[in-house]
């Protein structure tokens, strides 16, 4: 059982930066691979990118590609999310979510909202 709480989102100009980050619960967190997904408002939630359990791999939506990171801690048992260059087109709810191997993503968090103003 893995539990996740998301937080540092909030309002920014466009071109500005934010850094969201997810703690975890539970021993086993460095053995998930961790996501980041969105979801605007009246839109299907999207990927956004995700860090493999060691963190040694990365993979990006061609949307946030070479503007957003992802990063993980797993001695603090937190992924991050550093979103640089922000359009208003980031605005949305951010979720991380956890998946143990190639499996499906299992466990998510509550979410936390970004918005991005022109």
């Amino acid at each position: 059982q893995v539990q996740l709480v998301e937080s540092g989102g909030g309002l920014v100009q466009a071109g500005g930066s934010l850094r969201l980050s997810c703690a975890a619960s539970g021993r086993t967190f460095s053995s998930y691979t961790m996501g980041w997904f969105r979801q605007a408002p009246g839109k299907d939630r999207e990927f956004v990118g995700r860090v493999s359990w060691r963190g040694r791999s990365t993979l990006y939506a061609d949307s946030v590609k070479g503007r957003f990171t992802v990063s993980r801690d797993n001695a603090k048992n937190t992924v991050y999310l550093q979103m640089n260059s922000l359009k208003p087109d980031d605005t949305a709810v951010y979720y991380c979510a956890a998946a143990y191997g190639d499996s499906q993503y299992e466990y998510w968090g509550q979410g936390t909202q970004v918005t991005v103003s022109s």
